[in-house]
């Protein structure tokens, strides 16, 4: 149902991601993290393609937490802002963090070994049934995430959604 998964360059960090659907509590939920009482980051899993580009952006959050180059005040928030192909953190949250509508939240959590998190704390908090995490990219609203990511149809034709997602996200900073 969960997907646990070692950061390569970090290897002593790991990331858990777990999808929820049928949620009822987005805004109790939204409040909890904004709030500082939910050790976690609520991503809308309408615009994830993979669990590789949430992997992707909890591997660069790390690393920016560890050179001390993180450009929002938590861990989680820096990894729905490094979902975002643009700088500008609130259009991040916006987007790629949960709204309190929402009936769907992929939970993303980083912890070493020494501070594993209880997972069935966390499923107990969401009231929603879990599904397995592979199943993300079922909910992804496609057309939403192309106009937002600026994919031509050529772009589609030598690649993928996430090859495409993933280089945005990568150069980001560059640009």
């Amino acid at each position: 149902m969960h997907l646990t998964q070692e950061l390569e360059l970090y290897p002593e960090y790991k990331v858990t991601q777990m999808l929820f659907k049928d949620v009822k509590n987005a805004a109790e939920l939204r409040q909890s993290a904004v709030d500082g009482k939910f050790s976690g980051a609520l991503i809308n899993p309408t615009m994830v393609v993979s669990t590789f580009q949430v992997l992707v952006a909890a591997n660069k959050a790390v690393h920016l937490q560890k050179i001390g180059q993180m450009k929002t005040r938590s861990l989680f928030s820096e990894i729905i802002f490094n979902l975002s192909p643009t700088n500008n953190i609130s259009e991040a949250f916006k987007r790629f963090g949960i709204s309190d509508g929402d009936s769907s939240v992929l939970v993303v959590l980083v912890f070493t070994q020494n501070d594993t998190p209880a997972l069935s704390d966390i499923v107990s908090r969401v009231d929603g049934h879990q599904v397995p995490v592979q199943d993300v990219s079922s909910l992804l609203d496609t057309a939403k995430f192309k106009k937002f990511f600026k994919i031509t149809p050529q772009e589609e034709k030598i690649g993928t959604l996430l090859d495409a997602v993933v280089c945005r996200m990568a150069i980001k900073d560059v640009l």
